[in-house]
C-alpha cells in the first residue's frame, strides 16, 4: 500500500513539473514580467555612491559638533523641488473629500459614495466593510443648498465661529487616519518563555526543546520573577533526533501595525508666532490658500504631518498602479540625513555648497540662494520671505533650492554624536518619541537652511534640528523613494 502511495505522489509531481513548463528543471516562477522602474513625475534619479558626510572644511573650535564620516547610500528618487503649497493642498482636499464621502455614505446610503469590499472571510462573519467611491463628483458649491448639506454641516464652522458669516470648512475636522509598520520592532529577536533554574540552565515545562507560544499574556509560571517573557511564536519542528530547526515567527503581527490619526492642515499662524514684534499677518492670511503662492514651498507642517503626507502619496500611487495591474513601488518617505546631504552635493566631493563653489555669490555678485545675506537686508538675494520652488539654478543632480528657501525635514532623529555610532551603510538613527518624552528626544534633523538663516546653514554639511511636533514658517520638506534595482549611474541600462 505504501508503494502505491509513493508511486501516486511521484506521478503527481511529474505531472505538475510538466504542467508548469519547467521540464523538471529549476527555472524559477515563469510568466513574471521584466521590471523597469517607472519615472516618477517631479522626481529625479540619484545614483548610489559614497561620500564624506559632514563639513567639507575643518572647523577646529566646533570640532566636537562637526564630525566627518565616510558613508555609502543606495540609489533613490528625490523630488526635484520642495513640496509646494498646491501639492500639499491636494492632500488636504483628498482628506476633506474622503470625510465628506464617508459621511454621505453613512447618512444617505452607500449608493454613489461607498463601495463594498468583497472579502469572503468578512462576509462569512456578516461584517460589512466599505471603501470610498471616488467616481461620483463632489462639488461643494453645488451641493450646499440641497438635501446633502445638513449631513455635511459638521464639516463647516459653527455660525458663532464664522467671520462675516462666511461658510468655510472647519480645518480642525480634517483628520487623516493612516497606518505604518514598525519594522524595527518586528525585527527584534525574541526570547523563549523559560524558567531559570541555575546560572546557565533554563527549563520549559511544556516544550523542553521549543519556545513557548505566547497567547494573551499567558505565563506557565505565574508570579515567578525568574520567568523570562518571550516575543516569538515557535515555527520550528523537532525531528526524531531531537533537533529543532529553530524557525521563529510572531504570535501577533497586529502589534507591529501602528495606527495614527493626525490633523493635516498646516499651521498658518506660524508666520506670527515665529517672530515677535514683527508684522507677518499678511502671510498668515494668504500664504497657504491664495493662488499667488501656489508654487511656493509649503510651511507650517510638522514632521508627523510630513510623514502622513508620504503615506497618503504612497497609497495614491500604488492604488492607481494596482488598478492598472502594475507592480507596487517603494514607499514615499522623508530622506535620511545621509541621503539628503548626498543629493545636495550633486556628485561634487567636498563641496561646501550645492552649487559647487566656496562662495555664496556668482561672478556678477548675485546671491545664489534665498537666505539672509546681510544684517536686516532680506531682499538682497531677491526674496523677502520664501520664493518659488524652482528659483535659482539647480545643482548638478537637477535639484532646486537644496540651499536656502526653506530648511527641510529629514527622517533622522537628531543626536550630536550620531556620526560616532551610526553605520557607514545607509546610516540612519530613528527614535519614535512619545508625548511624555523629554524635548531632547523629539528633535529631528533639518537641513539646507532657510530664507531667514545666515549662509552657514546653507552649507551641505551643516546640520541642525527642530522638534517633531513643531510647525515653522521656515521649514518644509521633499520626498524620496528608494530605487528598485542595482542603482548605478545609468538608470536606463538597469543601473549599470
Amino acid at each position: 500500500m505504501k508503494k502505491l502511495l509513493y508511486l501516486f505522489l511521484f506521478a503527481l509531481l511529474a505531472l505538475g513539473s510538466c504542467a508548469d513548463g519547467s521540464r523538471g528543471e529549476l527555472v524559477g516562477v515563469l510568466g513574471r514580467r521584466a521590471w523597469y522602474h517607472p519615472d516618477l513625475y517631479g522626481m529625479l534619479y540619484i545614483p548610489a555612491g559614497g561620500f564624506q558626510m559632514g563639513q567639507s572644511d575643518q572647523d577646529v573650535p566646533w570640532g566636537e559638533y562637526t564630525r566627518m564620516k565616510t558613508v555609502s547610500v543606495q540609489a533613490f528618487y528625490m523630488d526635484q523641488t520642495e513640496i509646494s503649497n498646491n501639492e500639499y493642498r491636494q492632500f488636504v482636499y483628498w482628506v476633506r473629500d474622503s470625510i465628506a464621502r464617508r459621511i454621505l455614505g453613512e447618512e444617505m446610503g452607500e449608493d454613489g459614495w461607498l463601495l463594498p469590499t468583497y472579502d469572503d472571510e468578512l462576509q462569512e462573519k456578516d461584517v460589512e466593510e466599505w471603501v470610498l467611491d471616488w467616481r461620483t463628483k463632489l462639488d461643494y458649491r453645488k451641493h450646499l443648498d440641497n438635501e446633502q448639506f445638513p449631513f455635511l454641516a459638521s464639516m463647516f464652522l459653527n455660525p458663532s465661529d464664522r467671520f462675516y458669516g462666511r461658510l468655510e470648512i472647519d480645518t480642525r475636522e480634517l483628520m487623516f487616519e493612516y497606518y505604518w509598520i514598525d519594522m524595527k520592532e518586528a525585527a527584534v529577536k525574541g526570547r523563549p518563555l523559560v524558567k531559570k533554574i541555575s546560572n546557565e540552565a533554563y527549563e520549559n515545562d511544556e516544550h523542553p526543546d521549543h519556545r513557548t507560544e505566547m497567547k494573551n499574556g499567558y505565563l506557565p509560571f505565574p508570579q515567578d520573577p525568574t520567568v523570562q517573557r518571550g516575543r516569538d511564536l515557535d515555527l520550528g519542528y523537532r525531528n526524531s533526533k531531537g533537533q529543532n530547526n529553530a524557525i521563529r515567527g510572531h504570535e501577533d503581527r497586529s502589534r507591529f501595525i501602528i495606527k495614527e490619526i493626525i490633523n493635516v492642515y498646516p499651521d498658518t499662524l506660524c508666520w506670527i508666532h515665529d517672530f515677535t514684534y514683527s508684522f507677518n499677518e499678511p502671510m498668515t492670511n494668504m500664504y497657504f490658500w491664495h493662488v499667488a503662492y501656489d508654487n511656493y514651498p509649503v510651511v507650517g507642517v510638522t514632521w508627523q504631518q510630513a510623514n502622513a503626507f508620504n503615506v497618503w502619496r504612497t497609497q495614491l500611487l500604488n492604488t492607481w498602479r494596482a488598478a492598472q495591474w502594475d507592480t507596487y513601488v517603494q514607499d514615499f518617505r522623508l530622506p535620511t540625513e545621509a541621503e539628503w546631504e548626498y543629493a545636495a552635493r550633486g556628485g561634487l566631493d567636498l563641496s561646501p555648497y550645492p552649487w559647487g563653489g566656496p562662495y555664496i555669490r556668482n561672478s556678477r555678485g548675485c546671491f545664489l540662494g534665498n537666505f539672509k545675506p546681510m544684517r536686516g537686508r532680506y531682499m538682497e538675494d531677491g526674496g523677502f520671505h520664501t520664493v518659488e520652488v524652482t528659483s535659482y539654478h539647480p545643482n548638478d543632480y537637477g535639484l532646486y533650492c537644496m540651499a536656502g528657501n526653506v530648511a527641510e525635514w529629514c527622517s533622522t532623529a537628531y543626536d550630536e554624536s550620531v556620526y560616532e555610532f551610526s553605520h557607514d551603510l545607509n546610516p540612519q538613527y530613528t527614535y519614535n518619541a512619545l508625548d511624555h518624552d523629554p524635548p531632547s528626544m523629539k528633535r529631528k534633523v533639518i537641513r539646507g537652511g532657510s530664507w531667514k538663516d545666515i549662509g552657514y546653514y546653507l552649507q551641505t554639511g551643516t546640520r541642525t534640528y527642530e522638534y517633531q511636533d513643531s510647525a515653522k514658517s521656515y521649514v518644509g520638506y521633499r520626498s524620496v523613494m528608494s530605487y528598485l534595482g542595482r542603482g548605478g549611474p545609468n538608470k536606463d541600462e538597469g543601473g549599470l
